[in-house]
């Protein structure tokens, strides 16, 4: 498999504080890669590293073939664009002159391609409007603009919704999507709002106190995630007896509840408890959201 960028063990310290501790990633190439952790975990760290805007204490990472300490990474990081923590607008600018800028700073000859890039991420009809007057979501799409100028084949997002109302959210949504398979840009996105993220990642990567934790492709955590049937009994030590007879897989949650890893023939298993005299309260089927996969990773609902 080809990768963008791997890193291994790399580390970052603010005084005593390790924002990234050890952390090793691997983003293949083509890969919408969804970056979960909580608020503090370290993902806006690596960004910035990455983007060369911090330089790791230790560890090293590679950009397109080429290490962190070569002399050529620079060549790599114009293959990148970004979007950290917050959108870096000039507010009295419209969304066209933002670019026009951009496009100054990266010394391209001329502003050819700016139209493309506006209707690319729906801001083509805004003329001369400031970008202060903008949308949190028209915000975060011009900040997206940005980060393309240059026709970049990475794209860095730092928690992309975080903020957005729904209709935002799905707007964002449909550009990373459209981005990564019309222009086959690798995106590697930051984020905590996991049911959005569920939506969009080819492959995850779960980080906790500054360290990768996990690295999974959807398909693999999709075959991961079973679902299961929650049943609630007066009696799971009889639940238990019946569904070993059953040759069926299960877990017991606790001193009422267990989930059935199976299909179950809900008339088969209650008569059966009815033999046991145990009494079946509920039975209710769901399916392990990335939440709740993420929950079990790093251990505790504090960590949501």
């Amino acid at each position: 498999m080809e990768y963008v960028l791997r890193t291994n063990d790399l580390c970052k310290s603010y005084k005593s504080c390790k924002a990234v501790n050890g952390l090793s990633m691997n983003v293949p190439k083509g890969a919408i890669y969804g970056f979960v952790g909580k608020n503090g975990a370290g993902k806006t760290t690596l960004i910035r590293l990455v983007c060369g805007l911090q330089e790791p204490v230790s560890g090293e990472y590679t950009l397109y073939g080429r290490k962190n300490w070569d002399r050529e990474i620079v060549k790599s990081r114009r293959r990148i664009g970004a979007v950290v923590e917050t959108p870096s607008l000039y507010p009295d600018l419209s969304a066209e002159d933002n670019l026009k800028q951009q496009y100054r700073i990266l010394g391209l000859p001329s502003f050819d391609g700016i139209t493309e890039i506006l209707k690319t991420v729906g801001l083509e009809n805004v003329g001369k409007k400031k970008a202060k007057h903008f949308s949190l979501g028209m915000r975060q799409r011009l900040g997206i603009a940005i980060a393309l100028a240059g026709d970049p084949d990475f794209l860095l997002l730092d928690e992309p919704v975080n903020g957005l109302d729904p209709q935002g959210i799905v707007e964002i949504r449909e550009l990373i999507l459209k981005l990564n398979r019309e222009r086959q840009i690798t995106v590697l996105i930051s984020s905590h709002i996991l049911d959005e993220l569920a939506k969009l990642a080819t492959h995850y990567g779960f980080i906790d106190n500054g360290r990768i934790i996990k690295e999974i492709s959807a398909a693999e955590l999709e075959e991961t995630t079973k679902k299961c049937v929650y049943a609630e009994v007066s009696d799971t030590k009889a639940l238990a007896r019946v569904l070993d007879e059953m040759r069926m897989e299960y877990k017991i949650l606790d001193e009422r509840t267990t989930c059935i890893y199976a299909k179950v023939m809900v008339s088969e298993l209650v008569s059966r408890l009815s033999g046991e005299d145990c009494e079946v309260y509920s039975l209710q089927e769901k399916e392990e959201s990335l939440e709740s996969f993420y929950i079990s990773l790093v251990g505790g609902a504090d960590h949501a």
